[in-house]
């Protein structure tokens, strides 16, 4: 029998904590801050913990051949944004978490992600390849406002002149828009925006600690009007709670001042699926047979679908007619505009941080 609305754990994406899979590897917290979002009518109880840890290398060559980035670095591991869907809650279990409620309650902090930053950019073998913050979790997640390490980063790529592409659905962006600007004004930065939804209700059950769709429009409008390039990532669509509002979407995120935007369909990969499964049963209790009757129907059958070209398209009718709709979408509301490429050209002259003479 499905849970009723009541049921449901507020102010948090994943339900309940899940089994590692792996079960090798335990953290002790070496401490917390109460500098988070806090939900409204939020019932959760367990507190976040920020835990530092020390990685060698911060700089990750992406493999697969359908994300759009070669290069990516996330300063965080862990997310407490909550998004229910989110692919990177898998990743959490090689630190000997789960991807369930440790996910978003316990977050990883490479507080050295600066310094590995600039030792990676002054190799001499490195050359100039767009480098993305947050292929994995967001790098303006609410702990930022604390340990201000991607503005640290992002103070890295200027001082080297290396182009940076950054995704994040946090309005928390604007509090380093000097340093976008200057990045900007030399070709050297590119911004993602992830738009889910336009109605708040479903945001506040879907990304429960993330910024408002309104903030997140706004975030779009006072980049573009800086003259930083916005590409809006409306994304997970999700058939049966969020795929009827792509066209709107779509209009909205154009009006904005955005150059581009992309789309993928959900897909439940590894623990994810169980996870989802769990809220929606609780979050929208009568239309959740719907809902994942109609993921099956995008990939074959399943929740997820692992093909390479595939896996973020889906197939079938559903999936079809959401792609017929982006077509269209592009054609009434971006014709003539473009993301530009980012300059890789001046950071073979800022290898030690300053202007090189040949």
């Amino acid at each position: 029998m499905s849970s009723s609305p009541s049921d449901l754990r507020r102010g948090r994406g994943a339900q309940s904590h899940k089994p590692n899979r792996f079960e090798k590897l335990r953290h002790e917290s070496l401490g917390e801050f109460q500098d988070h979002l806090i939900v409204s009518g939020e019932e959760d109880k367990e507190r976040t913990r920020f835990l530092k840890i020390h990685p060698k290398t911060i700089v990750n060559k992406i493999t697969s051949p359908d994300v759009g980035m070669s290069y990516s670095m996330n300063p965080y591991q862990g997310c407490e944004h909550g998004c229910v869907y989110c692919y990177a809650r898998n990743t959490h279990e090689y630190w000997g978490f789960d991807p369930g409620l440790d996910f978003e309650t316990r977050i990883l902090v490479k507080e050295d992600a600066p310094r590995l930053l600039e030792e990676h950019l002054k190799k001499a073998s490195w050359k100039a390849v767009p480098i993305v913050l947050s292929g994995n979790t967001d790098c303006y997640q609410p702990a930022e406002r604390h340990f201000r390490i991607t503005r640290a980063c992002l103070e890295v790529f200027l001082k080297y002149r290396h182009p940076v592409g950054i995704i994040t659905k946090n309005a928390l962006i604007l509090r380093d828009l000097d340093l976008l600007a200057a990045l900007n004004r030399e070709g050297l930065v590119g911004v993602h925006v992830s738009v889910t939804t336009l109605r708040e209700e479903t945001r506040l059950l879907l990304e429960p600690r993330t910024a408002s769709t309104a903030k997140r429009l706004n975030a779009i409008r006072v980049l573009s009007e800086e003259g930083i390039p916005v590409n809006a990532m409306l994304a997970p669509i999700i058939p049966g709670i969020n795929s009827d509002e792509l066209m709107n979407l779509a209009r909205e995120v154009a009006a904005c001042g955005a150059r581009s935007f992309g789309f993928t369909l959900v897909r439940l990969n590894g623990a994810i699926g169980d996870l989802f499964t769990e809220w929606l049963e609780k979050a929208m209790p009568g239309k959740a047979a719907k809902v994942l009757s109609q993921i099956r129907a995008c990939h074959g059958g399943q929740l997820n679908d692992s093909r390479f070209g595939a896996r973020m398209k889906g197939d079938g009718a559903v999936a079809s007619h959401l792609h017929q709709m982006a077509r269209l979408a592009r054609k009434r509301y971006f014709e003539g505009r473009e993301f530009p490429a980012l300059n890789t050209e001046l950071h073979a002259q800022f290898k030690n941080g300053q202007w090189r003479l040949f």
